[in-house]
């Protein structure tokens, strides 16, 4: 298939006989608890688009939920990825150095936008242990014991992650969790009390992170506080720049480092390479940034970066683990950035942000069904109610959508604490026919499930 191949269903049926037939296998040999409800099974992936084994093809707005960025089998990483499992497949840092984990980190510290002129990356294999790894860096550097989270926030699934994740269904029978981990409630705009304005819901928002210090952990006992540019699992909710940089006064005030999660923010999808550079650029840069998903296109990589002397504050031997660094994940790491600066990837971000969201916002007089359209760059959320005046969350219409919109080759996923955000993670080497047909199917997915 082409690489700008457009969604086609030749099957009577969606899933067809071969993906249906897949499909059960799953569900005999792998855990429910791995939940899965599309109806496809993937045979080969070029840019944004993938065909089953059936022979359908599907444009993908959910892109492995931000790993693909910069698209499927991109035929530079494909090369990159052979060249380095000619010359070897493995070697634990700890043991043996290889070159990529090391230029690998130095290019890290060289575009990762944390404070601090000399810095210092670390690699593992997940978003959830770069985001555990971040707060262990975080305690061993202020010699405290406690951190902040917010409302809406997705950290991942290891205990200490979960118990960090606001949204319970993804650690149902889970616990006990680790203590030490506090709340407070997130700027999600859209929904905050009352009839405020922006800058009065800031101050709200800000004033409710401060009361913590009294009510949960005083703040000599915080070493951390950890957020996302824009909350991902939460409903694609971005966080104001003026309570940014509050949190960044306060962590300052207080000896409190302040961990930005970019595990799906990251790598151009918000219009900058990361999204904390408007962060940096309005004064507020964060201390400790974690990145994965998109870092490696696919291969199992993330990064934790911070100044020197957060990151030497670690007692030798209490990070790392045995596939951090993979070779073949770093050496598609280090394409991957190459390709993402020379085509402009984080640029053509900000160009499939800027048709689609014109696209979106025109569907809140039409069908009275979207409340909010938000997001940074071509990271956005679109929230479907019942009634814009009440804001009631409509999670059964967005099912209804996503359904629709699959048996006509366009995936899209849902997100949001009442599950109605339909969010937006198209890889950013989408062709504008592709995006054109994509949003006609949403469209039409939008207006029969509406009816």
């Amino acid at each position: 298939m082409e690489a700008g191949a457009l969604p086609k269903i030749i099957t009577e049926t969606v899933p067809g006989p071969k993906a249906a037939a897949l499909l059960a296998r799953r569900r005999e040999a792998v855990p429910d608890g791995i939940r899965c409800n599309y109806p496809c099974a993937i045979k080969e992936g070029r840019g944004a688009a993938f065909e089953d084994v059936d022979g359908n093809i599907f444009l993908d707005w959910i892109g492995g939920v931000g790993v693909l960025n910069i698209g499927y089998s991109h035929p530079e990483i494909v090369e990159a990825v052979k060249a380095q499992a000619d010359r070897y497949f493995h070697t634990m840092q700890n043991i043996v150095v290889h070159e990529g984990y090391v230029a690998l980190a130095e290019k890290m510290n060289e575009i990762v936008p944390v404070r601090g002129d000399q810095k210092k990356t670390m690699f593992a294999n997940s978003g959830a242990e770069a985001d555990e790894n971040a707060v262990k860096i975080a305690k061993a550097y202020t010699k405290r014991p406690n951190i902040i989270v917010f409302t809406g926030a997705f950290h991942g699934r290891t205990l200490l992650t979960m118990a960090m994740t606001s949204k319970k269904a993804y650690s149902l029978g889970m616990g006990p969790f680790p203590d030490g981990v506090y709340r407070a409630p997130f700027p999600y705009l859209y929904r905050c009390p009352g009839a405020m304005s922006e800058s009065e819901a800031v101050a709200y928002y800000v004033n409710a992170l401060e009361e913590m210090f009294e009510s949960a952990t005083p703040a000599q006992y915080t070493a951390a506080i950890v957020a996302e540019p824009v909350q991902g699992e939460g409903g694609f909710i971005p966080a104001p720049i003026a309570w940014v940089k509050a949190v960044r006064e306060i962590c300052d005030r207080y000896g409190i480092l302040f961990i930005a999660d970019e595990v799906q923010t990251g790598f151009g999808r918000s219009g900058r390479m990361f999204a904390s550079e408007y962060w940096k650029e309005a004064g507020c840069a964060p201390d400790i940034m974690t990145s994965a998903k998109s870092i490696a296109a696919g291969i199992p990589l993330a990064a934790v970066t911070a100044r020197r002397e957060i990151m030497d504050a670690v007692a030798p031997g209490t990070i790392g683990g045995t596939f951090s660094g993979n070779p073949l994940a770093c050496a598609a790491a280090l394409k991957v950035i190459e390709i993402m600066q020379r085509d402009h990837l984080p640029e053509r971000a900000l160009e499939i942000a800027e048709l689609c969201k014109k696209e979106f916002e025109s569907w809140k007089e039409r069908y009275g069904v979207v409340g909010d359209v938000r997001g940074t760059g071509a990271m956005m959320g679109i929230e479907f109610v019942r009634d814009q005046e009440t804001k009631e969350p409509a999670p059964e219409l967005v099912t209804a959508i996503i359904a629709e919109a699959a048996q006509h080759g366009l995936l899209v996923e849902s997100a949001g604490t009442y599950g109605n955000v339909i969010r937006f993670l198209c890889p950013l080497v989408v062709t504008d026919e592709q995006l054109r047909a994509g949003l006609e199917i949403l469209e039409a997915a939008v207006k029969t499930s509406v009816s």
